[in-house]
């Protein structure tokens, strides 16, 4: 990190946040060690019960070490691809605190940015260098992350079997979602620290406000792109069944929750409405990337909000 050719405040915010940069630089190397070291020991004890011609369905005596063997690394793999899903989840808060506290709000709490303004330095530009570097890693770093668990998800394991994709921990893992949500909470961190110049304040606020703005997404996350909709006796695999019900002699539609509160069988609930054939409303694999890409546009929106309203707040208070 040292030997990158940096001039003026963003070498100053390199050196000051130099470990906490380090690591964010390491983390994404550990994931990647951890997650193909045990895709690769799963593999390698998955080939080798292929071998003993046992089956986990129909175990016989003398298969139950094998089998156990077996499905004690499958879980363990399933286990690394969901806290590597959660790492990925829980990453855009600490960057959020990170920039919120140590970056902004402790320095304009003790005072030190006093320091840098008095050296031919103008807020704006040592706001702009406070959000720049982090910026940086945080898109190197979380991108790399993503793609990383990107791998790890899609890999599919002996047992042919690939993670629902739509998943909160598997979405939240994969794609360009990640690295939305964290320049997001970057932004959203920035301006909190502005805004209340207390370093344990603005890193509480920070943590606050991305609970309900993970709640707010993955609520509408099915409505930001149009659903697909199949009638009769459907079939598929990795689909999300956002919602079903069914069909009138008309074409309207009657949902299953129309008939939530009345008692008795459901489906006769739903002849008496008027339903003839069934239906879903679904999302199918082909549409992740288009799900990702909204959700990232959105978050990226919000980020450059916060960051206008940043820069306009720094001007209002200092000029």
């Amino acid at each position: 990190m040292s030997a990158i050719a940096l001039r003026g405040p963003e070498r100053v915010v390199l050196a000051q946040h130099r470990w906490p940069l380090r690591i964010a630089v390491l983390v994404p190397v550990l994931v990647f060690v951890v997650l193909v070291g045990t895709w690769l020991w799963t593999e390698h004890v998955a080939d080798a019960f292929a071998t003993t011609g046992c089956s986990v369905t129909h175990t016989t005596s003398g298969c139950t070490d094998a089998v156990n063997e077996y499905l004690g690394r499958q879980q363990w793999m399933r286990e690394a691809l969901d806290r590597s899903g959660l790492l990925m989840m829980v990453l855009p808060a600490f960057v959020g605190i990170f920039v919120a506290g140590p970056v902004i709000a402790r320095e304009l709490e003790s005072g030190t940015y006093r320091l840098a303004w008095s050296q031919s330095v103008t807020p704006a530009r040592w706001l702009a260098a406070k959000l720049a570097v982090p910026a940086a890693v945080t898109l190197a770093s979380v991108s790399a992350l993503s793609a990383v668990c990107t791998w790890a998800q899609t890999r599919k394991n002996a047992a042919h079997q690939l993670p629902v994709w739509h998943e909160r921990e598997v979405y939240g893992s994969m794609g360009t979602v990640p690295v939305g949500y964290a320049l997001c909470m970057l932004a959203l961190g920035a301006l909190v620290g502005l805004l209340l110049r207390r370093t344990v304040a603005a890193m509480v606020v920070t943590v606050l406000a991305y609970v309900p703005l993970v709640m707010v997404l993955n609520r509408v996350r099915e409505d930001l792109w149009p659903t697909l909709r199949a009638t009769g006796d459907w079939q598929g695999s990795h689909i999300w069944f956002v919602d079903t019900g069914m069909l009138t002699a008309s074409g309207k539609a009657i949902y299953w929750k129309d008939c939530s509160g009345v008692a008795g069988d459901m489906t006769t609930c739903m002849r008496d409405l008027g339903g003839v054939t069934a239906f879903a409303h679904y999302h199918p694999a082909s549409h992740f990337w288009p799900l990702q890409l909204v959700e990232t546009g959105i978050l990226l929106a919000l980020a450059v909000l916060a960051v206008a309203v940043a820069f306009r707040v720094l001007r209002r208070r200092h000029g």
